[in-house]
């Protein structure tokens, strides 16, 4: 992680979601508990990550301040929200917020794959930050 001193932009939230965040996490999904092992307490080039986050009137699955980056897992519930999906990403990205959303199986079957991605995607950041 480059040492870079800026200051981090207040992302506001809806209060009324944090219940809702707490049971997300305490009934995550094995793709997002898989994905979870591998970025906790920093263990990604030193960045915190967070589980369940809530980001205006939105819960993504994890958010790291630092990259300014939501990650999704997207599953069998998300094949008939497409177009909510694509509308929920657009207002969290008005916030200058990145999206990263990855398919449930690939998080299952090539979790080296994701961690691949996500290390080139960081690359790209810290070479333009």
């Amino acid at each position: 992680m480059k040492n870079k001193s800026f200051k981090k932009r207040i992302i506001h939230y809806d209060y009324k979601l944090v219940k809702l965040a707490r049971k997300l996490r305490n009934n995550s999904t094995f793709s997002e508990v898989l994905l979870w092992n591998v970025i906790k307490n920093k263990q990604l080039r030193g960045y915190k990550f967070l589980r369940q986050k809530p980001i205006d009137k939105y819960i993504v699955d994890f958010f790291c301040h630092d990259l300014m980056l939501a990650i999704e897992i997207d599953g069998a519930s998300h094949d008939y929200k497409i177009s909510q999906d694509k509308e929920r990403q657009r207002n969290i990205e008005r916030f200058g917020i990145s999206f990263i959303r990855f398919l449930d199986i690939d998080v299952k079957t090539n979790i080296d794959g994701i961690l691949q991605y996500l290390n080139k995607w960081i690359d790209k950041f810290e070479e333009n930050s």
